[in-house]
């Protein structure tokens, strides 16, 4: 457990710098058309690349440290054996969806990178690029969800699904 906490850390402190560094482009860029009348081919594609890897990248830490929308007006109200259940049965069903998109978005991954496709814009980037964010982020993301799935069955609950009795 304590690999997989390490590498949703790793892969969120990642997802961080590209969202830094999306925003250092994107700064750049608008310095660069507006004050200098000298525009870039790639800072709008390149920033785009880095918002589309960050978002998976960072899913599996955000669900481990449950920084996600949750409801519990209704759990909060359950016995604590009864959420510690439905915990292992969320996280099982987030594992489940997560492996549903890892198998169509390596597909996809795939017949990109046999085809040789490319995004067609200024860059013309191998669309695999993008494309294969997918396939891992939801990986990552499965192995999340099962390792917390083992957490809520066999440990305490997580502090933020523990609720007052």
């Amino acid at each position: 457990m304590r690999l997989l906490d390490a590498v949703e850390l790793l892969t969120a402190r990642f997802a961080a710098l590209l969202l830094v560094a999306t925003g250092a482009m994107l700064t750049y860029e608008v310095v660069a058309r507006y004050f200098f009348t000298a525009p870039t081919i790639w800072a709008a594609e390149l920033s785009q690349l880095c918002l589309i890897w960050a978002c998976p990248l960072a899913a599996p830490w955000v669900l481990s440290a449950r920084r996600h929308i949750r409801v519990t007006a209704v759990t909060q109200c359950l016995p604590r054996t009864l959420r510690r259940w439905l915990e292992v049965l969320a996280m099982l069903v987030v594992a489940g969806f997560s492996v549903v998109v890892l198998w169509f978005g390596y597909e996809i991954f795939i017949d990109s990178l046999v085809r040789g496709r490319t995004t067609g814009t200024m860059l013309d980037l191998p669309a695999w690029l993008r494309e294969a964010a997918i396939p891992v982020g939801f990986a990552l993301l499965t192995l999340s969800a099962l390792g917390n799935a083992w957490r809520a069955a066999t440990g305490p609950l997580p502090k933020n699904a523990e609720m007052a009795e």
